[in-house]
């Protein structure tokens, strides 16, 4: 997962990049209203962590702009302004979510987690191709070579988890997060379990092992 955070107290741009490293997560970062804004409208992340009171221009003001250039992005508010007036103008006006200050990292995290599953799951385009792979995701139902396979819930789920990341490296810790989110394993090897019978299902050669790293799917 990509990150924009637009933050301007330091300490907690410092804090929340050292806990979404920590994670696997790719961070960037803007202490100015007007420059986290153009980075969120020139790049694509995955999600936007968006304070409201910045120099130069207002959380507010910045959601307001990227809603109206069709920026989709979701975005999260992370403010100090608790009032139900300011919770309700901030969803108004586009936001996925709003968390106050002070906050707990690990409510911050699952709350993330929960918007991206979502937004996975809920991609506008319904139909992936990949190879001799295609998935209708609002029937999610999977065919190789035309014929339908019988996918977990769980394979699903991580297949579409490596296709939204294609041509890069999935570390373990990313899968867990995502598709686990956070819960404490019983067994230590269900992420090798289930890409070892994912593979199975639509061949070894689409997801590529990086030993003890992570997985890719190449396209």
């Amino acid at each position: 997962m990509k990150i924009l955070i637009i933050e301007d107290d330091e300490n907690i741009v410092s804090f929340l990049k050292r806990g979404f490293k920590e994670a696997g997560y790719i961070t960037e970062s803007s202490t100015s209203g007007e420059e986290g804004e153009y980075l969120a409208l020139v790049n694509k992340y995955d999600i936007i962590i968006l304070d409201w009171m910045l120099p130069h221009k207002s959380g507010i003001d910045i959601i307001q702009t990227l809603r109206e250039k069709k920026i989709k992005t979701p975005i999260l508010f992370l403010t100090a302004k608790d009032t139900l007036e300011n919770k309700i103008v901030g969803f108004r006006r586009g936001a996925d979510d709003y968390l106050t200050k002070p906050f707990a990292y690990k409510e911050l995290l699952v709350r993330m987690e929960a918007i991206y599953r979502r937004t996975l799951l809920n991609s506008t385009k319904n139909i992936i191709e990949i190879k001799n792979i295609q998935i209708d995701l609002n029937a999610k139902i999977m065919k190789k070579d035309g014929k339908k396979i019988s996918l977990s819930q769980k394979e699903y789920e991580l297949l579409i988890f490596l296709i939204k990341n294609k041509n890069s490296m999935v570390s373990n810790s990313m899968i867990e997060s995502q598709l686990w989110n956070n819960e404490e394993f019983i067994n230590s090897n269900v992420i090798q379990v289930t890409i070892y019978n994912l593979r199975k299902k639509i061949g070894k050669s689409l997801i590529t092992n990086f030993r003890g790293l992570g997985y890719k799917i190449d396209t």
